[in-house]
């Protein structure tokens, strides 16, 4: 990102006529200070960093869409996985999680160590706030202590790391990795001294596994699109040999590779059959066709030798001897998706994810019990319960969640017909409007979850759904320039439009109303800042009359309480939410460089100092206090995670 002129960046203040002018990429935007703050108002004044911190309590969700391998239990009994750029270690006795947050974007792989402590985690390249890239590289580091204790890789590896595993015979002193370069570069590296002993191209085509033979640590098995091979490492050189299908059906994807008892390579593919690899060799002992109808995309082979398997298309888990006799299976359930990756748990217990973002926790015969749930498409929807301890997710793979904080489960969700990008609670808490991309907008009621109303404005996103303080009106923000009013009777049941406000020349992206209800403020994608009087939607042009109101809440980013958010040289997009806390003494902005920022409210000075949050990946999309301040929620865009801070 390129830095603007000193004179664009530097803000300016009009004292005669009270207002403070900033640029966005060399835009100016004039915002106008109320008459209580005229007086002492100065650009100089220093701003105290907030007293309170967040801590990460909470991640929701998986990533089950497009990893695989990556779930794993500990002795400690935690489970672990990961979501966006963090790892999460989820004890789900004890309802606890744990987070090791060492990494700055997306992690797209995990290998326990045979020692079952040590952990090591790749991810993809990232982008930092001075639009420099960060590289792909594997971090190992210690379970119990959450200390990173390698980096590995930095500069060596292109796009990301997709695969990572540890060796197992030599006491696990090697790590195998695989990048997503065009020739997807598989590596060989001794981590402890950090230092690469082997690598070679792997396939032009993609590479979902690469594993150390259990028994062999000159052994590397990789397998993915049309191909499965084993490679032996002599010295710092690795040589190939083709897993040879002969007169089997050769699959289009060789999905999973695990080894049996004695050394046996077992693989998984796209047309549901499991064919047998006899130890050291490279060609098929024995076939078990059509284990599963479609895909088998997980095979986990237990502690007694016996072994599952997970299909994507039949939703499949599979139960089999060691001679691969199938002894019992159970299906999860349609709204949890295909199995992804299978771990073994406590003596009877199986831990599955699934492509929807889910783990469940399953036992045979057909104990199938969800532990963690999440979206799977880009989340923006994001709003908290007026006076309970939840909030309100919603997203573009047509889900809407209602979350409770305190068991981190859905207490409902229900399915809606377009996807969704904005959700508000009416004052009440009894119904919540959802906004969708295609200009409809749907009222549910939060008991029962039924659909109360719906409406149609214009056929672009729905940005924004907000109540008035009163709760007598609805404003609703399109991507076509309007914002349209409601007047809403019946506690939320019923709804008659009243007004349109007109005047916007770009989407509109933030409105936040009075906190008499009587007038709207608005911001838009050019940097724009209206106010309207809400029963009639008519342009608010005289300062005075909106100078001095007082705000129901503070989500505009652009506003005399939030110009001191933006950092240097910022475009108007690179901050997606901001928040006050209720009590008036925080704010906290979600940005696209995957942080979340905590502030002094009110937040007008420039370049005000905050303490910074990772843990999302790019784009941090909406963050919101609960209703008592206690916590802060913060969601993910592409990453579709949901983040619960404790504010402390």
């Amino acid at each position: 990102m390129k830095r603007s002129s000193s004179k664009s960046k530097e803000c300016t203040y009009n004292a005669e006529d009270g207002y403070v002018r900033m640029f966005l990429r060399g835009r100016p935007v004039t915002i106008h200070v109320p008459d209580q703050q005229r007086d002492g108002f100065s650009l100089d004044q220093k701003v105290a960093l907030p007293e309170k911190k967040l801590k990460l309590q909470w991640v929701y969700g998986y990533r089950g869409r497009d990893c695989r391998c990556n779930l794993y239990l500990l002795p400690t009994g935690e489970i672990v996985y990961f979501n966006a750029s963090v790892v999460v270690l989820y004890n789900t006795e004890e309802q606890q999680q744990r987070h090791y947050l060492g990494h700055n974007d997306d992690v797209k792989c995990l290998s326990v160590h045979p020692d079952m402590v040590t952990i090591a985690t790749g991810q993809v390249a990232g982008n930092s706030k001075d639009g420099k890239l960060l590289a792909p590289h594997v971090r190992i580091w210690d379970s119990v202590s959450l200390n990173t204790l390698h980096v590995i890789g930095m500069g060596a590896f292109d796009r990301a790391v997709t695969c990572v595993s540890f060796s197992k015979s030599n006491g696990g002193s090697f790590l195998c990795a695989v990048d997503d370069a065009n020739d997807h570069i598989l590596s060989v590296w001794n981590w402890q001294k950090e230092k690469q002993l082997a690598e070679v191209k792997c396939s032009n085509d993609s590479v979902l596994a690469a594993v150390f033979h259990p028994m062999d640590t000159n052994l590397i098995v990789t397998c993915g699109k049309s191909h499965i091979n084993f490679w032996t490492m002599e010295g710092n050189s690795l040589t190939k040999r083709q897993g040879l299908f002969e007169k089997h059906e050769k699959p289009k994807y060789v999905l999973c590779v695990a080894f049996a008892e004695n050394g046996d390579a077992i693989t998984g593919d796209s047309s549901g059959n499991l064919y047998i690899w006899a130890k050291g060799g490279n060609r098929i002992s024995q076939v078990v066709s059509g284990a599963h109808e479609g895909g088998i995309f997980s095979v986990c082979v237990l502690k007694d030798g016996t072994m599952v398997s997970g299909g994507g298309k039949d939703r499949k888990v599979a139960l089999w001897d060691r001679n691969y006799r199938k002894q019992a299976e159970m299906e999860v359930g349609e709204s949890l998706g295909p199995v992804r990756a299978l771990a073994e748990g406590k003596p009877g217990e199986l831990f599955v994810g699934t492509t929807k973002n889910a783990i469940v926790r399953a036992a045979f015969p057909d104990t199938l019990t969800p532990i963690v749930q999440g979206h799977t498409d880009e989340l923006w929807g994001l709003d908290v319960h007026p006076s309970m301890d939840q909030f309100v997710t919603c997203s573009q793979d047509k889900q809407v969640h209602l979350w409770d904080t305190s068991t981190h489960q859905p207490l409902w969700s229900k399915t809606v017909e377009d996807p969704a990008r904005s959700a508000g609670f009416h004052p009440s808490g009894a119904v919540l409007a959802v906004g969708t991309m295609t200009g409809r907008w749907l009222v549910l009621d939060t008991d029962t979850r039924d659909l109360v109303s719906m409406h149609t404005d214009g056929n672009e996103i729905i940005s924004n759904v907000k109540y008035s303080p009163d709760g007598n009106f609805l404003a609703v923000a399109s991507h076509d320039n309007f914002v349209y009013i409601y007047a809403v009777s019946e506690n939320g049941k019923k709804y008659s439009r009243v007004g349109k406000c007109t005047g916007h020349s770009s989407f509109v992206t933030h409105l936040d109303w009075s906190a008499d209800s009587q007038y709207l403020v608005t911001n838009s994608g050019d940097y724009e800042i209206l106010f309207w009087e809400a029963f009639s939607g008519k342009h608010v042009t005289n300062m005075d009359t909106v100078r001095n109101l007082e705000w129901a809440t503070s989500t505009c980013t652009l506003s005399f309480n939030a110009f001191g958010i933006w950092p240097d040289g910022a475009d108007g997009t690179d901050i997606n939410a901001v928040c006050r806390s209720h009590d008036g003494s925080l704010m906290a902005s979600a940005d696209d460089f995957g942080k979340v920022q905590l502030f002094s409210f009110p937040c007008s000075q420039p370049r005000a100092p905050s303490h910074e949050y990772g843990g999302h990946s790019s784009h941090v999309t909406n963050v919101a206090f609960l209703h008592d301040d206690s916590h802060l929620i913060s969601t993910g865009g592409k990453d579709t995670s949901i983040l619960q801070w404790v504010v402390a």
